[in-house]
Parts: C-alpha cells; structure tokens; sequence
C-alpha cells in the first residue's frame, strides 16, 4: 500500500528573541546622563565662575544691603523695605525718573529715525559705501567720556561750534521779525540740558542702530520688493507697504536694547552736566551714585537699583509680550 506524503511542514517560526532589561542597563543610561552633564558643566566652568562672581554675587549683595541703613563705614542696621518705602514716597526719586523717561521720549525717536535713514541711504549701491558705513559706525567704538567732552565743546553757549553757526541764522530772524532770539545755553541751561544729553548720545548710537537695521534691509528677499515695482508700487509704497513692515524684528531688537540703554543712561550725564544744572538733568543711575558717593546712604541706592531693575524687566516683558502683535517675520 502506497501511502502519499502530503507536503513536508516548513519548521516553526520562533518569536523574536527579547533581551530582559536588567537594572544595570538602567544605571548605565543615568552614568551617560550624569557624565554628559559633567563635560557641560565642565565646558561652561570658565564663563560660569566669572559671571557668579562678578554678577550674581554682587546682586545678591545689593537686595541684602538694600534692606539695610548703610553708609560705607559703619555696620549695617536692618530696615526691611524702609529704603524702599522712603523712595516711593520721594518726590525726588520720581523727579529722576520723570528725568529718564524725559531722555528716553527724546532720544530713541531720534536715534532710530537717523539710524533707519542712514541704513537706507547706505544699503544702495554707491561710491565710497564701506567707508561710510564704517565713518557712521566709528562713534560707537569711542569711549563714552571722550564723547561727551567733545559734545561739550561743541555745545559750549559762549564759544561751541554750535552756537557759532546758528547765531547768524538767529540774527537774520531777529532782523526780519524784530525777535529777540539767542543761541540756547545747552548744558548749562536747565531747559536745555536734557535735549544736549540726548543730542550727544543720539549721535554716538547712531551707528549701532544703522547697523542693525542694515542687516535687516539686506534680509528682506529682492523678488518681493521687484514683484511690487512690476506692479506699479511706488517707493514710498514698497517702503511703508513691504520693507517697513519686515524690518520689524530688527526694530523690535533696537527698541529693546535701546530702551534698556536709556534706563540706564549715567556716562553722558556724568561728563557733560554731572546732573545739573539745579539737578535738570539728573538721572536715576546718577541718583544712585549720589546716594552712594556723596550722601553715604548705600542702602537707598540699592533700593533704588532694585526698583529701576524691575521697571526694567516690566518694560521688556511688556515689549516681549506685545512683538505678536505687530513684529512681522518673513
């Protein structure tokens, strides 16, 4: 009897060999972990060490003498928030400030309406275009007190260049309408003390500002700029309708640093009116140094440090916050 075969069975496909994680699989992802972070910290030891102790150190120190009477010399005496509860009730500390954001409202249209101005004429093909870009930009590389003595002279009422070339201008008018106009004081006038502060740094910033937003003109694609004149644009409308808008992020930048450079205003002052005259140009930085220097009262001018930190970060936070709404990214 012939018994037929049925087809031969194919051997059995086993399942996929699975090796047990053990706990020392586990020590071993936290060894890597931990040792990666060792060469980071490693890595950062240089500027990490610098930075707590020439930064955070000395702030830390600050908020702990802020909350003391302190003159220098003798120990401290604990007072809580008394420094900062003597200084938001001076009328003097608000006068400073008011003085701060007086400088602010004048220097950062200036300083960035010349910067915007300078940026487009010097983003166009021309003879001589890096040796103007790097004219403009050279203030910025100078030392803040070789500036303001030059600015000094030249605003000088008696003698300054300035008024030298705007007396006969002012003499003419007199001479038209029967005025009696002269040259300002600048930085020997109260009223005019603020406004050569602000010419003075206006001036030297520029540069940086041009910079900036030169950088931010060569970003904006070409072919968008060439779709609108194609399609009738005029110059001012391919301006205000497409470059303008796209530069915002490089506005937004030079608005935040130069806010936060205008807070902190103190060389400029220091040089050309040292606060005055009749404290006109009186700063919050130089209120500090006066508390510190000059009265011995250490602990208010670490209060006062405090408060214009916090203004500070309020004012960023609210710009960080607002850039949604009309910072336009390419």
């Amino acid at each position: 009897m012939t018994t037929t075969a049925g087809p031969a069975a194919g051997p059995a496909t086993a399942p996929a060999a699975t090796r047990p994680v053990r706990a020392s699989d586990g020590r071993s992802a936290r060894t890597r972990r931990w040792r990666n972070r060792a060469w980071v910290l490693f890595f950062l030891l240089p500027s990490a060490v610098p930075l707590a102790v020439f930064t955070l150190a000395p702030m830390v120190s600050s908020l702990w003498v802020s909350l003391h009477s302190w003159n220098l010399i003798s120990p401290m005496e604990w007072v809580g928030l008394g420094n900062y509860t003597d200084l938001l009730t001076s009328a003097t500390t608000w006068r400073v400030l008011a003085h701060t954001l007086g400088y602010i409202a004048g220097y950062l249209p200036l300083v960035y309406a010349g910067g915007l101005g300078l940026a487009v004429l010097l983003n166009r093909a021309m003879r001589g275009r890096a040796f103007f870009r790097a004219a403009y930009f050279l203030p910025v590389v100078t030392s803040w007190v070789v500036v303001a003595l030059v600015w000094q002279w030249l605003l000088n009422p008696s003698n300054g260049l300035v008024n030298q070339l705007i007396a006969p201008v002012l003499d003419a008018v007199n001479g038209v309408f029967g005025t009696e106009l002269t040259p300002p004081g600048w930085w020997t006038d109260p009223q005019w003390a603020m406004p050569s502060v602000v010419l003075a740094s206006a001036w030297k910033d520029l540069g940086f500002v041009m910079v900036i937003l030169l950088a931010g003109l060569q970003s904006i694609p070409g072919d968008v700029l060439e779709a609108a004149r194609v399609d009738g644009a005029s110059a001012w409308q391919r301006f205000w309708r497409i470059t303008f808008p796209l530069l915002s992020p490089s506005t937004f930048f030079v608005v935040v640093i130069s806010l936060i450079n205008g807070f902190q205003v103190f060389d400029q002052v220091f040089v050309m009116t040292g606060g005055g005259p009749s404290g006109a140009s009186q700063v919050v930085v130089g209120q500090i140094y006066d508390l510190t220097f000059r009265y011995g009262r250490a602990g208010e001018a670490s209060a006062l440090s405090w408060i214009l930190f916090a203004l500070i970060l309020l004012v960023t936070a609210v710009q960080m916050r607002g850039q949604r709404k009309w910072v336009t990214h390419a």
